[in-house]
C-alpha cells in the first residue's frame, strides 16, 4: 500500500500553474500534463483551494497560485490534499491477539516508533517548497534540451 497519489498530483499541479503563468491553467490543460481525467484535477484543485495554496473562480477557465512558490512547502501541499488523516501514516492492525505477548503489546511498542516516524517525514516536507521543485523541473528540462541539441 502506498500514500495517495493525490500528493504527487497536488505537487504537479501547483508545479504546473507556477510553470505555466502566461498561459491559461483549466482543468482540462492541467488533466492533460498529469494524464488524467479533469474530474480528478478538480476534485484536488479544490483541496488545495480549500487550503489556501490556489485561486479559481467558477465559470471562469484558469487558476493561479494564492501565495508565493517558495511559501508552500510540499507538507502543506500533503496536508491539503487529505493524503491520512492526521497522525494516521501508519496504521495499526486490529485486534491482536491479547493471549499472545507479542499481540498483547505489540500496539504499545511500535507506536511511539511510528510517531516518530511521522514527524520526521513530516520535517522533511516542511523543508522543501514548490519553489524548489520548480527549479528542479525548469533545471531538468533544460538538460534535456542540451542533450537534445548535441544529438541533432
Amino acid at each position: 500500500m502506498s500514500i495517495s497519489s493525490r500528493f504527487a498530483v497536488g505537487i504537479h499541479i501547483l508545479s504546473l500553474i507556477e510553470i505555466n503563468k502566461q498561459g491559461i491553467n483549466s482543468s482540462e490543460f492541467i488533466a492533460g500534463s498529469v494524464n488524467t481525467n479533469p474530474v480528478v484535477v478538480r476534485r484536488i484543485m479544490g483541496m488545495l483551494k480549500n487550503a489556501g495554496l490556489v485561486k479559481v473562480r467558477p465559470g471562469i477557465a484558469g487558476a493561479e497560485l494564492a501565495k508565493d512558490l517558495s511559501d508552500i512547502t510540499l507538507l502543506d501541499v500533503y496536508k491539503a490534499v487529505n493524503v491520512v488523516p492526521e497522525q494516521e501514516l501508519f496504521s495499526l492492525h486490529d485486534n491482536p491477539n491479547p493471549a499472545c505477548p507479542v499481540g498483547r503489546n505489540i500496539q504499545e511498542a511500535i507506536t511511539p516508533l511510528f510517531s516518530i516516524a511521522q514527524l520526521a517525514l513530516e520535517k522533511s516536507l516542511g523543508n522543501v517548497t514548490i519553489a524548489d521543485v520548480v527549479k528542479d523541473i525548469v533545471k531538468k528540462e533544460e538538460t534535456n534540451n542540451s542533450k537534445e541539441d548535441i544529438q541533432k
